[in-house]
Parts: structure tokens; sequence; C-alpha cells
């Protein structure tokens, strides 16, 4: 799994890095299912955070989060990247 994390409009600190490092361990169980996971943080009036998933049967998935805190909005997409991942890995099984 390659993790990409990119920030615009601002400089994501070393503490907000760790903090995401620290989360996406809980999807440590999808390692072999995903490819790339591609982070984009931006910052205007509030953070705008997205998350591209791609696994390796070839689906893609894009989630995207909102908020004024960068750690709550970090909570928020691991949230519901563990989620689509789930969802995603049930759907595969179900074919099988």
């Amino acid at each position: 799994m390659t993790v990409d994390v990119r920030s615009v409009h601002f400089d994501l600190g070393e503490a907000s890095r760790k903090y995401l490092d620290s989360k996406l361990e809980r999807i440590g169980y999808a390692k072999d299912m995903i490819v790339d996971l591609i982070f984009v943080m931006t910052k205007e009036k509030d953070f705008k955070f997205e998350a591209t998933v791609n696994f390796r049967w070839g689906v893609q998935a894009h989630l995207e989060e909102r908020d004024f805190e960068v750690n709550t909005a970090i909570d928020k997409l691991i949230d519901r990247l563990e989620q689509k991942i789930s969802k995603e890995k049930e759907k595969v099984q179900e074919r099988k």
C-alpha cells in the first residue's frame, strides 16, 4: 500500500502527519487490498480533506470531509475510509 499525502495552501505540521499515520494503523488489515491511498488536504475557509483509494481489483473510491480543525477532519475521514474499505471487502467476498 502506497500512501501519498499532499497539502495545498498550508503546511501540514509534523504533529498532524504523525496523527494521520497513527490513524492509518486502524486500516492496517487492508494493506493487501489497497494499491494506492492518496490524501489531498486543502486550506480554504476550512480544511477540505480528500482521500482516493485504489483497490487491487480495479475499484476506485473517493471520499471528502470538511472541518475547521485538522485532527477532527482526519478522524472523520478515517472513519469513513474504514467503512468504505469494509464495504468493498464484503462485496468482493460475496462475488467469490
